[in-house]
């Protein structure tokens, strides 16, 4: 399948729910993508990313600790170019607009399935 979609692709997965993060890891290495770390706040997120250089991120809005998804990512693309795919629970007004400002590929909306992501990949 790896062919349908282009290179493989060096995916991080910030997703604070553990069994959410399994399932997602589970569906990028399905579609035949690797995963190089996985994060559950903003800050592990912006260190994973400076240190590993990820060619997508896969990004929880919502997550523990201080900063949310939107925030780590600003921060994340201060230092370095990657995209970022956001996957949410809550795509409110206010998070898309807020979004809108780190110019990210796509915004799904939780739960999803692996069509959604495969379609998602195909925009990076």
């Amino acid at each position: 399948m790896t062919e349908l979609l282009g290179k493989t692709k060096r995916v991080l997965i910030v997703e604070d729910d553990m069994i959410i993060s399994l399932v997602i890891e589970n569906m990028v290495r399905e579609l035949g993508h690797e995963v190089i770390g996985k994060a559950a706040s903003g800050e592990d997120a912006i260190n994973l990313a400076l240190n590993e250089q990820p060619d997508l991120i896969l990004m929880d809005i919502r997550l523990k600790g201080e900063m949310d998804g939107i925030e780590a990512v600003l921060a994340i693309k201060e230092k370095i170019n990657t995209s970022v795919i956001y996957l949410t629970g809550n795509s409110d007004r206010v998070n898309y607009d807020r979004a809108k400002a780190t110019d990210f590929i796509d915004l799904i909306t939780k739960p999803f399935t692996i069509s959604d992501l495969t379609k998602s990949f195909e925009l990076v």
